[in-house]
């Protein structure tokens, strides 16, 4: 098992998003002492990473806490990068005036069967036709009918009115109104086989790049915006805001029985098919 009298490379691998970049900011443009290790950083939306993580092909790497479940042998969680939403979330969209009860009529856009928001959605109602479509079309495909709603994770829950559609059903604020918990969406997880001294330290540098970036927040949204396709920088500014919190830096216990109870709840209504031990490195 590597020891840190090595050198050592750790690949991180993250969303190629504005906030999964702010958070970042520090570890990839060489702004902290990493000690003998040094990082590379892989960019993968968010269903590929899901998918990747069953391979172990990353050392660090973003994950949906759904995905996380079929995983917890291989990583653990690391206690920084949580995107989790206190009173907000994804957002469940239409052209057509529908209401929360009709779902199990409709058939949904989701960014991916492996995501959290998913697994909420489902989690509210089981009984709905669905369609996997990459999170950055959604909009496209509810406004061109060919699914009834979508279920937006992304930038599209800021401006999806502006592009005539309405809401349905903000997943957040129902988790919280039901459970008084935020709604966790992902995380970075880290392979076991790194080793508890190896996993310390790159839990450290993680901690320390959100840390730096929250302190030095205008350069590190100048660094996200080149990640925040084309969007308008009080709306980038506002969409970091939300994912890259007090939560993001360390999930304190609120946070951490919240992504306890998802898991739990997805296993107790049959949709995950293990119940996950949910780990935190230190």
């Amino acid at each position: 098992m590597p020891t840190l009298a090595e050198t050592r490379t750790i690949t991180v691998a993250h969303s190629p998003d504005s906030d999964d970049a702010f958070m970042f900011y520090g570890l990839a443009t060489n702004k902290l002492d990493t000690g003998n290790l040094t990082f590379t950083h892989v960019l993968k939306d968010i269903q590929t990473l899901n998918e990747e993580a069953f391979r172990e092909t990353y050392d660090v790497t973003a994950i949906s806490f759904h995905a996380y479940a079929y995983i917890a042998d291989k990583y653990m969680l690391l206690p920084h990068g949580a995107s989790i939403g206190d009173n907000y979330g994804p957002i469940l969209v239409s052209r057509k005036p529908f209401n929360a009860e009709e779902i199990s009529n409709l058939k949904v856009a989701v960014p991916g069967a492996l995501t959290s928001a998913f697994l909420a959605l489902r989690i509210f109602n089981s009984n709905f036709q669905y369609e996997v479509v990459p999170f950055d079309k959604i909009i496209e495909v509810v406004q061109s009918g060919r699914c009834d709603a979508g279920l937006l994770i992304h930038e599209g829950q800021l401006f999806y009115e502006s592009m005539g559609l309405r809401k349905i059903l903000d997943l957040g604020e129902w988790w919280h109104e039901r459970t008084g918990l935020p709604l966790p969406m992902g995380g970075n997880a880290i392979r076991r086989e790194l080793g508890s001294e190896i996993i310390q330290n790159v839990s450290d540098c993680l901690k320390e790049s959100i840390r730096y970036s929250l302190a030095n927040r205008q350069d590190a949204l100048d660094y996200a915006m080149q990640f925040a396709r084309d969007m308008d920088p009080a709306l980038a500014d506002r969409f970091v805001a939300m994912w890259v919190n007090d939560l993001t830096l360390d999930y304190t216990e609120r946070g951490r029985e919240a992504v306890r109870r998802i898991l739990t709840e997805g296993f107790e209504r049959g949709i995950i098919p293990n119940r996950a031990v949910v780990e935190f490195a230190a």
